[in-house]
């Protein structure tokens, strides 16, 4: 039974998943990991932290070979002299080792990286999927980019079409936005930020991971 306790956070892009994880941040008073697995990983390995920011999520060289019904094995970091070192799956192997380090020895929120995967087998381990109407995701990154509703549009099916194909490789054809690969699914729009995080907080207290 560990003491420390992992917040897993996915995510749809503009639903305000990030914004979540922030706040239950502040809430709770622990770390939030993000981009910081990345470095977090390019330190532990040595290898170029733009490697880790090129795979952030995204499939590059991978074909999808979860077609196939295959799942990559993972569990083993390749030696730097090997000429995988800096291949997708060996990226990939080195977060998901920084990610179950963290789930070892803190409390945190983690978001996206297939976290909730990773730690499924861990009983410290809250996951939940934020999501929201398309209309309110436009509008929301119509604001944080910049851009205008085409623009926001095309980003979300880009962006979740990426994360979506990253998920399912490495889980081996699971659905990143089925509800029962989580905890809980909330919807931001209809909740608020705020609210998502004060019930992901109520439901810790109701399992017995926080007073």
């Amino acid at each position: 039974m560990l003491d420390n306790y992992i917040i897993t956070i996915a995510r749809g892009f503009g639903s305000g998943g990030r914004e979540v994880a922030f706040a239950l941040s502040n809430k709770l008073g622990i770390p939030c990991y993000s981009s910081q697995i990345l470095k977090m990983a390019s330190d532990y390995s040595g290898i170029n932290e733009k490697f880790f920011v090129k795979n952030d999520e995204k499939l590059t060289g991978l074909r999808l070979l979860m077609k196939l019904g295959s799942v990559p094995n993972t569990d083993h970091i390749v030696e730097p002299y090997d000429k995988k070192f800096t291949s997708d799956n060996n990226i990939f192997s080195i977060q998901k080792k920084i990610i179950r380090e963290l789930a070892k020895t803190q409390s945190c929120v983690i978001i996206g990286k297939c976290s909730n995967y990773i730690l499924r087998d861990y009983d410290n381990v809250c996951s939940v999927y934020i999501e929201a109407p398309r209309k309110a995701c436009v509008e929301r990154l119509k604001d944080y980019l910049g851009v205008d509703e085409n623009e926001a549009a095309s980003a979300i099916i880009r962006t979740d079409k990426y994360r979506s194909d990253y998920y399912e490789y490495y889980t081996g054809g699971h659905s990143w936005t089925n509800p029962t690969e989580y905890d809980m699914t909330l919807n931001s729009d209809r909740i608020g930020i705020e609210h998502c995080a004060d019930i992901i907080i109520n439901y810790l207290k109701l399992k017995g991971k926080i007073l």
